[in-house]
């Protein structure tokens, strides 16, 4: 099969219009035409639907660009490996994770790793879903369970646990609950146990629900969360690496927490020597370390 023409092939699939896809590969119509009829009459089949409003894939066209697609992607990452080098680190890193680690956790500390490494362009990620590694929808994830994904190297970076936590404004005006019962006088803010969370998290607010809370704020991600806490509307669940930087948050009910949920850094196996992944590894165990360091001294204080 003529790579040349799978590669305008993909173009047009991409772009959905002949034109369109001439401009990115700086071609007239006419010739990304040519090689598309070229490219059907080799195979025996059409490809596109010719519509007034752009091409359509038929349903076989659309098995060609899942081909296609998957070299383009695998493509990428043989670029990516010859790009990096073993003195320098520069060129784009995809690092997917959750919202709210990405949010609260991730984000704030990049300035670091962009003061050493000026030229990293990091694509930052930040969604529930869990983006396929292998077929290059990202570079690097951390997630808070074990990846599933076969083909990808793991580290457990550190451990998580859901608490609660009110802003001192707000237990000055309401009061400090001494007990699980007196949870039913305040309002409590959390994820709904029905969104995407961590089901630690989700298991707890269900045993928290249970008190008779009578005011609710349900958000979708610890960020609002969070936001909503430093608001004073009520108590927060949140994860506890929070506590850590931010002495806004005051624990309430220090014996509840959530059951332990694992946080993973992954990539995949043929990354394994991108210089990239590596920087960016060490620059996330470096600033967990920092962070085990001040809660160990500020315990001791």
């Amino acid at each position: 099969m003529d790579w040349d023409k799978l590669r305008i092939f993909h173009a047009v699939a991409d772009a959905g219009s002949l034109t369109h896809a001439g401009d990115t590969l700086h071609l007239s119509q006419s010739a990304v035409s040519r090689q598309i009829r070229a490219l059907e009459e080799s195979l025996g089949t059409t490809l596109f639907h010719r519509h007034a409003r752009g091409l359509i894939l038929t349903e076989q066209g659309e098995l060609l660009f899942d081909a296609t697609r998957s070299m383009a992607k695998r493509l990428d990452a043989a670029a990516a490996r010859i790009r990096d080098s073993e003195e320098e680190v520069y060129g784009e890193l995809r690092v997917t994770t959750a919202t709210g680690f990405g949010t609260l956790w991730l984000a704030p500390r990049l300035s670091k790793l962009y003061d050493k490494y000026p030229e990293l362009k990091i694509d930052l990620m930040l969604e529930e879903r869990v983006l396929d590694l292998p077929m290059r929808e990202a570079d690097v994830a951390i997630r808070m369970k074990e990846p599933s994904q076969a083909d990808l190297i793991r580290k457990r970076l550190m451990t998580v646990r859901m608490r609660l936590y009110a802003s001192e404004p707000y237990l000055e005006e309401h009061g400090t609950p001494q007990s699980m019962d007196d949870l039913a006088k305040h309002r409590l803010i959390c994820q709904n146990t029905t969104s995407h969370q961590v089901s630690a998290g989700a298991r707890l607010v269900q045993e928290l629900m249970q008190h008779e809370i009578r005011s609710t704020l349900f958000v979708n991600n610890y960020f609002g969360v969070q936001q909503a806490v430093l608001n004073h509307l009520g108590i927060g669940l949140l994860p506890d690496y929070l506590s850590e930087t931010d002495s806004r948050l005051t624990r309430v009910l220090p014996d509840v927490d959530s059951s332990e949920v694992p946080v993973f850094l992954a990539y995949p196996e043929e990354l394994r020597h991108s210089k990239r992944i590596e920087v960016f590894r060490d620059f996330v165990i470096s600033e967990i370390a920092e962070s085990r360091k001040r809660a160990r001294e500020d315990d001791a204080t």
